[in-house]
């Protein structure tokens, strides 16, 4: 199973450590040793040269690998008698302060951790002196995707099941279902990848797109599943998908946002003509339907015609039910 944000940033520090005490190390003696792949190995190495005691030349650390062996060019950057006192500017304090107090009001943040935050805060209140009076008259209050975000990290960290309540932009309803999640990543906006039971199947969840989450008691037991890789974006049609062109209004230019396209270009009328590859065409049919007069299904062919004919038979159904039952109709009246 993949690890959350906060396991990340723990096996990074101890990473630091081990690579100090190992110079040469292989490649695949510390994945292996850190219970990870390669590719997330390299991953964690490409971020850990923008770390250090500060961003002056040779503070940073200068680690890079050549693909078999890591190389740390200057392990004394973290040396105790390299490191200087750290001095922080009023508003440098203040902001610190706000984001650590704000931090650890986050529902789902494990006690020991919020503890941990707590006596930091404490510590550098005391050094800040004037500043930490002026920032406790700030306050930050986190959007829903922030409590959301915690509880699926807290899901993680404690393999528990997950309660969610979930909006489907493709289908335009609320579902509710039971999930295991699996790792969160970002790639735009916050995800949550999971094993769902509704589906059957492994789902990908847009944060900002949960209504109501609940951690369950139940123990989280996702089958063992091939991380996908991300490095190119969430969704990645092929080439040799079939093209579909759908033109859109200014009320359809959400579109562009929730689909992937490969060219979106402006129309006179403050609208779009998207271009978009997908292995079922006709999966979009339901997007034809929503946009309604916001937009169109212009090409294939055949599948813009599909979609006219099931609005036809959508709005006949409608005007049927509608002379059936509406009240002034059946007394003969306009």
């Amino acid at each position: 199973m993949a690890a959350n944000a906060i396991d990340q940033t723990r096996r990074m520090l101890s990473l630091v450590t081990y690579l100090r005490e190992r110079p040469g190390a292989r490649v695949g003696d510390v994945a292996r040793a850190f219970g990870i792949t390669e590719d997330e190995l390299i991953s964690d190495l490409d971020v850990l040269p923008m770390c250090g005691t500060s961003f002056r030349g040779g503070d940073l650390l200068d680690i890079d690998t050549d693909g078999d062996r890591i190389w740390w060019r200057n392990p004394g950057a973290l040396a105790a008698e390299a490191a200087e006192p750290l001095r922080l500017a009023a508003d440098e304090a203040t902001a610190l302060l706000v984001a650590a107090r704000a931090v650890a009001t986050l529902p789902g943040l494990r006690e020991g951790d919020r503890e941990a935050l707590l006596r930091a805060t404490a510590k550098l209140e005391a050094a800040a002196g004037e500043a930490a009076g002026a920032s406790s008259r700030l306050s930050v209050i986190f959007e829903s995707e922030g409590g959301v975000f915690a509880d699926v990290d807290r899901a993680i960290s404690e393999r528990r099941r997950l309660w969610l309540r979930y909006y489907s932009p493709a289908r335009d309803e609320l579902t509710e279902r039971e999930v295991d999640p699996i790792r969160l990543f970002a790639v735009g906006h916050t995800y949550m990848e999971a094993w769902c039971y509704l589906s059957e199947a492994r789902r990908t969840f847009r944060l900002d797109r949960v209504a109501e989450i609940r951690l369950l008691d139940e123990a989280s037991a996702p089958p063992e599943i091939e991380l996908r890789d991300l490095s190119e974006g969430l969704v990645q049609p092929s080439a040799e998908d079939p093209e579909v062109v759908v033109e859109v209004g200014p009320g359809g230019r959400w579109v562009a946002e929730y689909y992937p396209h490969d060219s979106a270009e402006e129309l006179p009328d403050g609208g779009l003509r998207i271009t978009l590859r997908t292995p079922d065409p006709a999966s979009l049919r339901r997007l034809g339907l929503r946009l309604g007069r916001d937009g169109r299904i212009v090409s294939p062919p055949e599948l813009a015609a599909s979609a006219r004919r099931v609005a036809a038979e959508a709005l006949a159904a409608y005007e049927g039910q509608g002379w059936q039952d509406c009240p002034g109709r059946q007394h003969g009246q306009d």
